[in-house]
């Protein structure tokens, strides 16, 4: 079934990419990534000595502050602050640096649509630059379901508020993995056929999730390839 989208893309078509690091002096790493014209800065600083309340001394805490791009953080910033934070703490080392805490603070400089996927991106790119110990990098993407059953890949802010249901996928990046090659496997399967986040928005019957899953997953593949092209200069040359 063809689908017309404003921007003429196809169903399974993405925006331009853009991502650029070092990009704040004062941080201690820092990347903007931008698809389309959703830009999304983020920023780095620590590790510093301690953890929050509630926090497990002995393993490293991430912390993340959204900041929107007009007014006050709400109920929406804060649930996008949880889920990024756990995001991190998947793909995070967090036994090497115990009681540290390392600061991701989120800053949304425009809103075209597919805002959270963009921020897990451009705070993936952000950790590496800042040097923080990964397991493997991780990028996301956002998959809509149309009232008609058709699924679309990274909707604009328009798109989106047309939508009967959309979700947020994060996937591995096992090309990069710094865990020993038997860790990259789960319950007998390569890690790539894994997934790190999913969360619904709206109603989704399961077999129109599966598809949207099988689309975002292949759609990825390009993303990372993009991401470990961008973070490919500061990688060593020996």
């Amino acid at each position: 079934m063809e689908v017309d989208r404003v921007d003429g893309r196809t169903p399974n078509q993405l925006r331009p990419l853009a991502c650029s690091r070092n990009v704040l002096n004062r941080a201690h790493g820092s990347a903007s990534w931008c698809q389309g014209d959703t830009k999304v800065l983020a920023a780095v600083y620590g590790p510093k000595a301690g953890t929050k309340r509630n926090e497990n001394p002995e393993k490293a805490c991430i912390e993340v502050i959204w900041k929107p791009k007009t007014g006050q953080s709400g109920k929406t910033e804060r649930e996008y602050e949880m889920i990024l934070k756990r995001t991190l703490q998947s793909i995070c080392i967090l036994t090497l640096n115990p009681n540290t805490t390392t600061s991701v603070i989120i800053q949304v400089v425009n809103d075209d649509g597919a805002l959270l996927p963009c921020a897990i991106n451009a705070a993936c790119a952000a950790l590496v630059d800042a040097g923080i110990p990964l397991k493997h990098l991780a990028v996301a993407i956002c998959c809509c379901l149309a009232e008609s059953g058709y699924v679309i890949l990274d909707p604009s802010k328009l798109e989106e508020q047309k939508m009967k249901a959309f979700v947020y996928l994060v996937f591995p990046n096992s090309v990069l993995s710094a865990l020993p090659e038997g860790h990259l496997k789960v319950q007998g399967e390569p890690m790539e056929h894994g997934i790190i986040t999913s969360v619904t928005q709206g109603a989704m019957p399961v077999d129109d999730y599966l598809h949207c899953l099988e689309r975002g997953r292949a759609a990825t593949a390009k993303m990372s390839a993009f991401l470990r092209k961008s973070l490919q200069p500061k990688l060593p040359t020996e």
